[in-house]
């Protein structure tokens, strides 16, 4: 009888422990700035929520230009939280239409979550 007991127990446990997850939630994975004149340096701020129940951690991004940089937030974000994650891309020697992907780090459970800016730069 005990046996059973700590068996249901553990599947209960075990249950409630893997549940447990972040989530990333982003009000808009992709921003399209307005026409720019190349030279400038643009900035935008993606609002990233963490639905999840654990701690949402973003460790690292990549991108495949220089030009774009991300400023990831320096702890994680809790549960049910809403932080601002800063993007520029800088136009300098960059002419007609650009897209760039960026691919972030995070614990969720797909692992890694993106964001994606586009310009036409004249």
């Amino acid at each position: 009888m005990k046996a059973i007991l700590f068996f249901i127990s553990f599947l209960a446990f075990s249950h409630t422990v893997l549940a447990q997850e972040a989530k990333f939630s982003v009000d808009k994975s992709v921003h399209k700035f307005p026409k720019s004149k190349e030279g400038i340096l643009l900035e935008h701020h993606f609002q990233v929520t963490n639905t999840g129940t654990m701690p949402l951690i973003i460790s690292d991004y990549k991108v495949a230009c220089e030009c774009t940089k991300l400023f990831l937030p320096k702890k994680p974000i809790a549960p049910g939280e809403t932080v601002a994650i800063k993007v520029t891309f800088d136009t300098t020697g960059k002419s007609y239409f650009q897209d760039r992907t960026i691919y972030l780090s995070t614990n969720t459970k797909k692992k890694e979550e993106t964001l994606r800016i586009k310009v036409n730069v004249e």
